[in-house]
C-alpha cells in the first residue's frame, strides 16, 4: 500500500478515463481531446490500446493491444534507445488505433494490416527502425482515398 502511494504520489495526474499508458500521455493527444466519429469508434480505440472490450460486438479481449507493443518495445531497444523510441512508438500507437478504431467501411487500416505491422515490428532486429518502418507504412495507408464501394448493377 504505502509503494502504490509513493509511485502515485510522483506520477503525473491522470485524467479521468485515460486509458493511454502513463509514458504515451506527454507525447500524444489526449483522449478526451480527440474527436471520434462514434461512441464506437472511441471504444475500439480503447480496445486498441487496452485490449478491453467495452460493449463491441465480435471483439476479442487480450493481446496484443498497444501498450503492451510498446512496452515490448522498450525492452527490446533497451535503455540507451527509449528516450527516441518511446514518443514514436506512442504517437504510432494513436496514429494507427484512431484509423482502425473507425468503421470498417471507411477505415484506412484493417486488423489484417495490424497483424503485418505486428510481425514488422517483431521481426526487426532494431525496434526504433521497426516503428519508423511501419510509421511509414501507416501514414502512407492513412493517407488514401476512402475506398468507395459501389454496388454492382444487376
Amino acid at each position: 500500500m504505502l509503494a502504490t502511494v509513493a509511485v502515485l504520489g510522483t506520477a503525473p495526474a491522470a485524467r479521468a478515463g485515460e486509458f493511454v499508458r502513463a509514458d504515451c500521455r506527454s507525447v500524444v493527444k489526449p483522449t478526451d481531446a480527440i474527436r471520434f466519429d462514434t461512441d464506437e469508434h472511441l471504444r475500439w480505440y480503447k480496445r486498441f490500446w487496452t485490449g478491453t472490450c467495452d460493449h463491441l460486438s465480435f471483439c476479442f479481449p487480450g493481446s496484443p493491444n498497444w501498450n503492451d507493443i510498446v512496452g515490448k518495445l522498450l525492452v527490446k531497444g533497451g535503455p540507451g534507445e527509449q528516450p527516441a523510441l518511446l514518443p514514436k512508438a506512442c504517437r504510432l500507437g494513436q496514429l494507427i488505433g484512431l484509423e482502425w478504431a473507425k468503421d470498417k467501411d471507411v477505415q484506412k487500416i484493417s486488423t489484417k494490416d495490424l497483424k503485418v505491422f505486428n510481425s514488422m515490428l517483431e521481426a526487426a532486429g532494431d525496434p526504433l527502425k521497426g516503428v519508423e518502418a511501419v510509421d511509414a507504412r501507416a501514414r502512407a495507408m492513412a493517407a488514401q482515398p476512402v475506398k468507395v464501394i459501389t454496388p454492382k448493377k444487376p
